[in-house]
């Protein structure tokens, strides 16, 4: 770390070692509170997968808790439930992560769980065929939900024949194909020491968590996974998806934004808040409030290691769909010919920064920012760093990034529901 970085970590009592085979540990002390959060990160997810095994990271990380070598699914079940912890997991497009959280007491207990997990997978053969028709319910289940599938079609379509593009949890057809073999391949491929981060936030001490992660992680061989990302190019595609049994039209219209250590990240984030962030968002506002033309609208920031997208959603009726497009695509157009005035940027600044420190109260989510960061970054940043730069954000600057934005050839839309003459076409996107 340098001055700076290691600054901000006494300031947020972070401390970080790297072992000798390439785990990184890292860890926040937090001493007013009781609870301890720990995680096992890998550093890989689903744009790291092969189309023909699309889905085998999530499929992984299901079937780790359904019993170790030493451990039934019972098993684990009873003991995290016997000292009240909550244990748990999820697939993103670029981690893994396996985390839990105890009171402090039962650090070790915990631990020893999310070890074995991590460590002893079975894969047993017949709990593989049971998952795997778990799994297939959760993929009719997310394709039963509108405001996910819009999402999901739209992803598709913007990161065409790219892995960012393909669904977290697979398709049938790949899902349907998964067996031991295959998941001990990946397993063996991802779960290296090099390829985890080992995060903690809560009521501990650095050096007693390192010797515990030590204990449990120090003999995995210094290896890492060889995996190169491919930044993917994206594609301002109009896809119009009919669906009849819908009652509402769900709308995506996105464009390309800024990868998540992009220089001017900070200044995305003002525009995003401006645009859609909140209740007194341009989008709620005038879209919702003024008009009543939907009840949901937002928009957000998905950033990744080399690329990024900021989309808007709504959910309207088929016969304010064209309205909702052409309004959003209005603010667009505001936000890049029209300085935002001095009051709306200090508001906005205010609830970006309330909203991101509020987000850190818990020993979870500061054990998950400084995962994050690891992993991202090539140094620590701390909040009274990230608030600075929050505040250098000026006027020109958010009319810069929304001029880089926000252009007609750049914009993807994705509607989504029953269509029956709707029509939106390219020449109706001009901002």
């Amino acid at each position: 770390m340098n001055s700076e970085t290691s600054l901000n970590a006494a300031l947020r009592n972070v401390r970080r070692t790297v072992l000798p085979n390439g785990l990184t540990i890292i860890s926040e002390e937090m001493p007013h509170i009781r609870s301890v959060s720990a995680g096992v990160w890998i550093r890989t997810g689903s744009r790291h997968e092969q189309p023909e095994v699309n889905g085998i990271s999530h499929f992984a990380e299901h079937m780790v808790f359904k019993g170790t070598t030493t451990r039934t699914a019972e098993m684990i079940a009873r003991q995290v439930d016997s000292f009240g912890g909550n244990l748990d997991a999820f697939t993103a497009k670029e981690c893994v992560c396996f985390n839990v959280k105890v009171l402090d007491e039962h650090l070790g207990d915990a631990m020893d769980v999310l070890t074995d997990l991590v460590l002893n997978p079975s894969f047993n053969d017949s709990d593989v065929k049971k998952e795997r028709s778990v799994i297939m319910e959760e993929i009719k289940m997310d394709e039963d939900n509108p405001d996910y599938l819009v999402h999901e079609i739209f992803v598709q379509n913007f990161w065409k024949d790219h892995p960012l593009g393909r669904p977290i949890l697979g398709t049938r057809d790949t899902v349907r194909k998964f067996g031991p073999a295959l998941l001990f391949d990946y397993y063996k491929q991802r779960f290296q020491a090099g390829n985890m981060v080992i995060a903690a936030a809560g009521s501990l001490q650095h050096d007693e968590f390192l010797e515990l992660a030590t204990r449990k992680f120090g003999h995995l061989p210094p290896a890492s996974s060889d995996i190169m990302d491919l930044a993917p190019k994206p594609a301002a595609k109009i896809s119009m998806r009919n669906k009849k049994s819908l009652e509402q039209v769900q709308l995506c219209i996105g464009v390309p934004s800024y990868s998540i250590s992009h220089a001017n990240r900070y200044s995305s984030f003002v525009l995003n808040t401006l645009l859609g962030g909140g209740m007194s968002s341009r989008l709620f506002q005038n879209v919702r409030e003024k008009q009543g033309l939907v009840y949901s609208i937002f928009s957000e920031l998905n950033p990744y290691r080399d690329t990024g997208c900021l989309a808007v959603y709504a959910g309207t009726s088929k016969e304010s769909a064209p309205k909702v497009v052409q309004s959003v695509l209005r603010e667009f157009r505001d936000l890049k010919e029209v300085p935002v005035s001095a009051e709306e940027l200090l508001r906005a600044k205010a609830q970006l920064k309330g909203s991101l420190m509020l987000s850190l109260e818990s020993s979870m989510a500061r054990m998950s920012n400084l995962a994050r960061q690891e992993m991202y970054y090539d140094r620590f940043y701390g909040m009274n760093e990230i608030t600075e730069r929050i505040e250098a954000v000026q006027v020109e600057d958010v009319q810069k990034v929304a001029q880089e934005f926000f252009v007609a050839e750049q914009i993807a839309v994705t509607v989504l529901g029953n269509l029956t003459g709707l029509k939106i076409s390219r020449d109706q996107i001009d901002c």
